[in-house]
């Protein structure tokens, strides 16, 4: 009798144990303690519990609850609707058990992805976020970083704790996230929260959904293309499962973007890559945010022109919401795939977001860029977007125009500005028909706006390189 006693008071003891468990709530790392929520919006409050069980969820801004009964599987979801921005504000979850969060702010969150220049950080020794990680104390930023994490299958739930500003958090955390942030905080005087999810050396393959790549004849052909490397995954949907799949409930105003050197050799399929990702995030979010990104730093791909057509490549995407910061000028050494001034990148794409989401002007953001092209006998003219107040050259005569014929070579061309056109010609070409600008891996023009932004690169013909063509 004896030997069958203890294994059956162990069952039962085991059942009263995975019953109590299972009537825990328990929420996503992502919902926690200090973190941001969006100002005047609906956002998501979800988790797991017993099925069938009843849940309400209560805030301190109006003490009014809402409440969710879990499903079958004991997954639960609700929508709560958050005031302008402010805070502190306490939210209390229960049902079996409750659970309390606090210091819980209204403001903005963006979330920051991408590969290494997204993820840098005075960790990795950037110059100008180790001088500003001392004073970096601010009660209204909050981080919020994503671990590496690759998986096989969406997740529901990711590693990770919201943090309120510090030096020590903050030196861990992206230096462009962290400066784009605390430049939103200090213009809108609200509090910004920032999520970090990013990993160097990694495709934009493996940040969107697998079946949006697998299931474009194109994007597969160009994704088979991508080599396994040590450092990270290639394949598509493993980073997107693990690190924005469990965040898509989460509510988040806007999202930045910087990545694009770990797709340089399939170039020309990262017009289509990069809209489908922001296509299918947008989907999985259900709303249209604003999605601002980086145009790679000119680089020493070596022989080649991957450089410009993936520049070229990010230029061309043309969905709604979405802006392109040029920062061709903020590059320290081009043979360095990391620039170190991180801060003016988040300066611009700040101001983007102030001028375009927000309707706020804090500073120049729209780049001058190609309009069209006039042949004037042996010379042409170019026409510029974004250039009414006229250009500059900075550092003496135009730099990185060149100018072909019929034949296809390209000659280094005499550039001279005139109001906001350039004039151009080459004693090598008598009879110009296409025209190149900053259209080398190296290439760092000295062509600007009077406003102090840099004219993005283009080329006017439309012949084939490698494997892009128009």
């Amino acid at each position: 009798m004896q030997r069958r006693l203890i294994p059956t008071i162990a069952f039962v003891l085991l059942t009263i144990i995975s019953t109590s468990l299972a009537a825990e709530i328990r929420l996503p790392a992502i919902l926690g303690s200090n973190m941001v929520l969006p100002q005047k919006s609906k956002v998501n409050f979800w988790g797991w519990s017993n099925p069938g069980e009843k849940i309400q969820i209560i805030n301190s801004w109006n003490n009014q609850p809402d409440s969710a009964t879990a499903s079958s599987e004991g997954k639960w979801k609700v929508s709560i609707q958050t005031p302008g921005a402010g805070g502190p504000y306490i939210i209390v979850v229960k049902g079996e058990n409750k659970i309390e969060l606090t210091n819980i702010l209204i403001g903005e969150v963006w979330l920051c992805s991408g590969q290494s220049n997204m993820e840098w950080s005075a960790m990795n020794n950037n110059k100008q976020a180790l001088e500003e990680a001392p004073g970096a104390t601010n009660t209204q930023i909050r981080f919020f970083h994503i671990p590496r994490t690759s998986a096989e299958y969406p997740q529901e739930d990711c590693r990770g704790e919201w943090k309120v500003c510090n030096p020590e958090d903050m030196k861990r955390f992206s230096a462009i996230g962290y400066f784009f942030g605390k430049k939103l905080n200090k213009e809108l005087k609200v509090p910004v929260g920032l999520i970090n999810s990013s990993w160097g050396g990694t495709p934009a393959e493996t940040w969107t959904p697998m079946d949006v790549v697998m299931d474009d004849k194109d994007l597969k052909e160009a994704s088979d293309k991508l080599k396994p490397v040590p450092w990270g995954p290639v394949a598509p949907g493993k980073l997107y499962n693990g690190m924005i799949a469990p965040i898509t409930n989460f509510a988040i105003t806007g999202a930045l973007w910087y990545q694009g050197e770990s797709n340089a050799g399939t170039a020309y399929m990262y017009t289509k890559l990069l809209s489908a990702l922001i296509e299918s995030w947008r989907k999985k979010w259900s709303i249209e945010f604003p999605f601002y990104f980086v145009q790679i730093a000119p680089y020493n791909y070596g022989n080649n022109l991957n450089g410009p057509l993936l520049r070229e490549a990010q230029s061309r995407v043309k969905l709604e919401k979405t802006g392109m910061v040029v920062i061709s000028d903020l590059v320290d050494n081009v043979n360095d795939i990391h620039p170190q001034n991180k801060l003016d990148v988040a300066i611009r794409l700040a101001d983007m977001a102030l001028a375009e989401h927000y309707k706020v002007k804090s500073g120049p953001y729209k780049y001058p860029r190609f309009k069209e092209m006039k042949i004037e006998k042996n010379r042409v003219r170019i026409y510029f977007e974004n250039a009414e107040a006229g250009l500059m050259s900075r550092n003496g005569e135009v730099m990185d125009f060149t100018i072909a014929g019929e034949d296809k070579v390209f000659h280094k061309a005499i550039a001279k500005i005139e109001g906001n056109t350039v004039v151009l010609y080459s004693p090598a070409v008598s009879q110009p028909v296409a025209v190149r600008f900053g259209f080398e891996n190296r290439s760092m023009p000295n062509l600007f706006s009077k406003e102090g932004l840099p004219v993005n690169l283009f080329r006017t013909d439309n012949w084939l390189i490698g494997q892009l063509s128009n």
